[in-house]
């Protein structure tokens, strides 16, 4: 029985390729909620719950560097690594967080116009917003960074997740008192 490590995967020869892919979307879809639900859960959330995600504010404030490019380098055969994002730690640790609270929801993400339009103005009043729209908001914008290398790291460099943050701690600061 050989075992790989993968980053922070482990592969298991004996179990085998597909079982092992099967496990790993099975973890993910636990660490998701569902869409029909998904309103009650994050509406349940109390502000503790909220912590760790908003403990994130002051770092993400102070943070010049989200993330950079590697790669693209040809190596003595002439062949050439495509580039990479690497993201900073406090990018890599909201990711996280995001799908440990969880409010990481599985919906249809990627046909979603009104978020496509929400994210891109850069005037947007999230306060104007309930918390299912500003986690559906994030959703979107870290399932795209799967899909989309680099655009976590975009969101946290144009601000949209700072304001996203601060949105949500004031909802959720609302809701304490």
């Amino acid at each position: 029985m050989a075992s790989k490590a993968t980053g922070k995967i482990l592969y298991d020869d004996s179990v085998g390729y597909e079982m092992c892919v099967a496990k790993l979307h099975e973890k993910a879809n636990n660490m998701m909620l569902d869409e029909h639900n998904c309103g009650d859960k994050i509406n349940a959330l109390t502000y503790e719950d909220w912590q760790p995600l908003l403990a994130l504010i002051p770092e993400i404030e102070n943070t010049t560097n989200y993330g950079q490019w590697s790669g693209g380098d040809k190596d003595e055969e002439g062949v050439v690594q495509l580039p990479y994002c690497v993201p900073s730690p406090i990018v890599s640790t909201f990711s996280q967080i995001v799908y440990d609270i969880p409010i990481i929801i599985e919906f249809r993400w990627g046909e979603w116009d009104e978020g496509r339009k929400i994210a891109g103005d850069k005037n947007f009043d999230f306060d104007a917003t309930d918390l299912l729209v500003k986690c559906k908001l994030i959703t979107a914008i870290v399932r795209n960074d799967r899909f989309c290398e680099g655009a976590l790291v975009a969101a946290f460099k144009s601000g949209l997740i700072l304001r996203l943050l601060k949105s949500i701690e004031k909802d959720v600061s609302a809701k304490r008192h």
